[in-house]
């Protein structure tokens, strides 16, 4: 079998975490707990406010992939996910209830470094159960227009990502990153979702960003950022986008070992490669860490 950087068992959290905050699109103040959940659980999300009704994290039940992920089931509905399945996924946790209390999940700063702050402070905990990984057998690729997205086999989880804006401060960039050692709390947790100052207005016409401000995004205007503080890696944008793919691949429901390579994407192409992988069995295998 082949060996996961992550570990060879599965992970949950040491104690129950909680944060509030703003939703980014809804503007709903929302509390969101993390609580440890036993092997095998996965990462489910839990409707306080809604009779605890349970939607789990999975490719199978994302409902809509405009602008962020959100879950929906029975017609409940979970929305801007992302940030904090990254946050999970990138700390390399199996298993844990995710109880909210309202249809969106707070922004918070716009980046995933407040909740990987709370998965710190709790702890990771190994269970008594074998991780197992997906692993990828065989290219799998989602194409539309110049956007592109391609998942191959690797010993590792890698994403390269590149993005182009017509912005100044953005352009063309791109990086790469192995997701072991702590790469993602010191390398990606930190970048910020960003929007253009000008898509304010018409945004918020059809429901979204009602959240956004300074303070939950970084805001780009004609040649520069309403920030104070400005950016807090030069290649912020291309880092969020790849906090995002790995949010979105988190609904695999399992970790994976491969190597993502991302050219202008978004949501609903990471939806669709999700589901494209999944739909091949012949192009993956479910496989535990070697010993």
């Amino acid at each position: 079998m082949r060996q996961g950087t992550q570990g060879v068992r599965q992970t949950t959290i040491g104690r129950r975490v909680e944060v509030c905050g703003l939703g980014f699109h809804l503007a709903q103040h929302a509390r969101v707990a993390i609580c440890p959940a036993p092997a095998d659980t996965g990462l489910v999300f839990e409707r306080v406010d809604f009779f605890n009704f349970r939607i789990p994290a999975l490719a199978e039940h994302v409902g809509h992939v405009a602008y962020s992920t959100a879950l929906l089931k029975d017609g409940v509905m979970v929305c801007t996910i992302e940030h904090l399945l990254s946050a999970l996924y990138g700390c390399h946790i199996d298993n844990a209830i995710i109880e909210i209390n309202a249809a969106e999940v707070p922004i918070l700063d716009g980046s995933a470094r407040p909740f990987v702050q709370l998965i710190q402070e709790a702890g990771v905990v190994e269970l008594d159960a074998p991780r197992k990984y997906l692993c990828v057998l065989k290219p799998v690729e989602v194409e539309s227009g110049e956007r592109r997205i391609r998942l191959s086999p690797a010993p590792a989880l890698s994403v390269d990502c590149t993005i182009e804006f017509d912005h100044p401060l953005i352009g063309r960039q791109q990086t790469c990153f192995t997701f072991d050692n702590g790469a993602y709390p010191k390398h990606i947790a930190a970048a910020r979702t960003f929007i253009f100052e000008d898509e304010f207005s018409w945004r918020r016409q059809i429901g979204l960003v009602r959240g956004g401000s300074p303070e939950t995004a970084v805001v780009l205007t004609g040649k520069n950022l309403l920030n104070h503080e400005g950016l807090r890696f030069e290649d912020e944008f291309v880092r969020h986008k790849t906090l995002d793919i790995l949010g979105d691949i988190a609904l695999l429901g399992r970790p994976l070992l491969g190597q993502i390579e991302a050219v202008r994407s978004g949501h609903g192409l990471h939806n669709q490669l999700v589901n494209k992988l999944l739909a091949q069995p012949d192009a993956w295998e479910v496989a535990p860490a070697a010993p």
